[in-house]
């Protein structure tokens, strides 16, 4: 029979917000990860309202699945209801991830783009497949994962819980195992840090607090751009009989791995370095005396008088070149930039709101991006149709009237 031995719950605003609005729920063996989004702070209301629906728990459900969709249906419409009486609250929304630990299985319930992972014999497996536009694109084949990771629509949602009178929730279930490490996370946790590096923080540390606190960090040290929530849990196994409970041993080594890096750091910082300490390793002094020539001096005319003017005329046609290359590239930087100021396009700012940008949709490594917002809607991308939000938010280049008018019509909903 399964059991919840080791959990944890944390979240952080992060480095760019101002507030917070994940919520989370950790009441064994019911876990949660909601991530709200709308003006002002119906975010938080949304998903703060789905964490306490699910708060209820589902106790001795006989079908958990079909028990986690009925509450994330009544969810939904609640705070539909709230959207549509309430302006302040307008076009909000919550994704939700959740978890729920039967005796024998391990099911998930998933709404938006949070994420479900276990962590199984040292390999981590993701649960979940992201309701957005960019994930779409992906599985359609029409993006790869690279190209996915600094879409600039990356941040548009295509399900959530709020936006529709009904939602069309995903769930599944797992054959869980002692030792398994289950993740939920926000997707302020997943857009900062790649799975592969989830993977080694998570066999790197020998609690769930230690985990849980380190992915956090890892987050916001690579920008924490949005707010980050983190739900760790660990399955042990209890025996019926004998009441004995088997904690794994995949866990175990992870853990006793990571003690024993924490007390030989020397070890870790030799490894890292890629040093390797052996005595029959290091160098030996040499023995033999190094006789050093002095250099014979020309007599055949050609000294080093001789030699300046051929290395002054090649310094000269050096910087010849580069003043030339570097006027050359001012030329096409000035060209560059005429027709970034030119061009416009549709698309969604961090908080998933409907925006237009002038420039090109791309991002250059570093971070730089070749557009800005110019201005930002009231209307969230996820209330739009699926067709609508392909048709709208398709990255095609416009002119500042033609783009500016199709946002306007979607204001007054008059946008055919």
């Amino acid at each position: 029979m399964l059991r919840v031995v080791e959990h944890y719950a944390g979240s952080d605003t992060g480095r760019q917000r101002r507030a917070n609005e994940d919520s989370m729920l950790s009441l064994s063996p019911l876990f949660v990860v909601a991530d709200g989004m709308g003006g002002a702070q119906a975010g938080e209301v949304a998903s703060r309202i789905a964490v306490e629906f699910f708060g209820q728990g589902i106790a001795d459900a006989p079908e958990p699945e079909l028990a986690l969709i009925s509450i994330a249906q009544a969810a939904n419409a609640r705070i539909h209801e709230l959207s549509h009486s309430n302006a302040e609250q307008a076009g909000m929304g919550t994704t939700l991830t959740a978890v729920y630990v039967g005796e024998e299985q391990v099911a998930i319930a998933h709404v938006g783009d949070s994420r479900a992972y276990c962590l199984r014999s040292g390999e981590l497996l993701r649960l979940t497949d992201d309701h957005s536009l960019v994930d779409e694109l992906v599985r359609e084949g029409r993006l790869t994962p690279e190209e996915a990771i600094e879409h600039p629509q990356r941040s548009v949602i295509t399900r959530a819980l709020g936006p529709e009178v009904t939602v069309e929730v995903d769930t599944s279930s797992y054959r869980g195992r002692a030792g398994d490490v289950y993740l939920l996370c926000s997707d302020g946790l997943t857009t900062m840090v790649p799975e592969a590096r989830l993977k080694e923080v998570l066999l790197a540390h020998g609690t769930l607090r230690e985990a849980g606190e380190a992915l956090i960090a890892v987050a916001n040290e690579a920008g924490g751009r949005d707010n980050i929530t983190v739900v760790l849990l660990r399955l042990g196994e209890v025996d019926r009989d004998t009441g004995v409970v088997n904690e794994g041993a995949a866990w175990d080594s992870a853990r006793s791995g990571a003690a024993a890096r924490r007390t030989e750091p020397g070890l870790e910082r030799r490894a890292e370095a890629g040093v390797e300490e052996h005595p029959r390793m290091r160098p030996r002094a040499s023995t033999t005396p190094v006789t050093r020539r002095r250099p014979r001096r020309r007599t055949d005319g050609q000294g080093a008088n001789g030699s300046r003017p051929k290395r002054r005329r090649r310094r000269l046609r050096r910087v010849g070149t580069l003043v030339v290359a570097v006027t050359v590239l001012g030329l096409i930087g000035c060209a560059a930039y005429l027709a970034l100021q030119s061009v416009y396009f549709i698309g969604t700012n961090n908080r998933g709101l409907v925006t237009l940008f002038r420039g090109l949709p791309y991002q250059l490594p570093g971070n730089v991006t070749l557009y800005s917002s110019e201005y930002v809607s009231g209307v969230s991308a996820s209330t739009l149709t699926l067709a609508r939000r392909h048709t709208l938010l398709d990255h095609s280049l416009r002119s500042e009237a033609d783009a500016a008018g199709l946002i306007r019509d979607l204001e007054l909903g008059t946008l055919e």
